[in-house]
């Protein structure tokens, strides 16, 4: 896929030859992903770049998550470049990529406006906890509840639960997670009521997702993660949750940032049994 907006500007498909350079442009507005974490991303989606006399201008990624629902996130433009409408045209070509699925994104202050324009619709708000000097008081467990070890013969359960969760059909980006993550199921008897992530992300860890019944159920499985790893840099991407927001301050993982929420087209009921805590990642949902 190629396509021409100037003589000299052009879109074409994301390659893993092209992460060397997407990576510097996310650095240059100290985004804290590394090329590691920009090659999972591509392979668990899809990308584009635009081009100016073969240097890349801008970036642009998605992830079509079944045929309802795609995320869509990594919105860059260099910013000598930025207010040519470098950006809408990336918008453009990846709407049309994920067709007439709904997108969900998370939208800077900065992105507001032309995301505004192009139909999405504000629904919410994420809040990005993170810090290293943290003190974890032990979890209570309920009757019959436990944090275990996730098994291989665990995986259909915790995508169920995740699909429940966020509407989403996301089997293939939790292939990949497979690969990269460790993770805990919250187990009451005997079964999967939750589950919560743990992987290596920019400066230190990211614990995400974290699906659970409760606050509490999800407070306990972040407890397991930042517990058994005292001292490292950890962060957590979460709806807004005023109780859970307030947990983690306390905790010693503050607020250092928030974001918007915003969909084009129609959302999923969500089930009021179980419920998405924190996020893979701001641009994965």
């Amino acid at each position: 896929m190629e396509r021409r907006t100037d003589l000299l500007v052009k879109l074409r498909d994301m390659t893993a030859d092209d992460l060397p350079q997407a990576h510097a442009l996310s650095r240059k507005l100290q985004w804290p992903h590394r090329i590691e974490d920009w090659d999972f991303m591509l392979r668990a989606g899809i990308g584009i770049v635009a081009e100016e006399n073969e240097a890349i201008v801008g970036t642009i990624m998605g992830w079509p998550y079944g045929p309802e629902v795609a995320t869509l996130g990594m919105v860059i433009v260099a910013g000598e470049k930025q207010g040519a409408g470098i950006g809408r045209q990336l918008m453009d070509a990846m709407m049309a990529r994920l067709g007439d699925r709904t997108i969900v994104l998370n939208a800077t202050t900065e992105g507001l406006p032309l995301y505004t324009h192009l139909g999405f619709i504000p629904f919410g708000e994420i809040q990005q906890h993170q810090g290293a000097a943290f003190s974890v008081p032990i979890p209570s467990l309920r009757p019959n509840e436990r944090v275990r070890p996730l098994s291989s013969s665990d995986h259909d359960a915790i995508v169920a639960l995740d699909r429940r969760a966020c509407g989403m059909d996301r089997a293939a980006l939790f292939a990949e997670l497979r690969k990269a993550a460790h993770g805990v199921v919250l187990d009451r008897d005997s079964q999967a009521i939750g589950f919560a992530l743990f992987r290596r992300f920019g400066r230190g860890y990211v614990i995400g997702p974290v699906v659970a019944p409760d606050a509490e159920g999800a407070k306990t499985l972040i407890s397991h993660w930042l517990g058994s790893n005292a001292g490292m840099f950890a962060r957590v991407d979460i709806p807004h949750d005023d109780d859970l927001a307030a947990w983690l301050d306390d905790l010693g993982l503050p607020c250092v940032g928030r974001v918007t929420r915003m969909a084009r087209g129609p959302l999923a009921a969500p089930d009021i049994d179980v419920h998405t805590f924190a996020l893979v990642s701001q641009a994965l949902g």
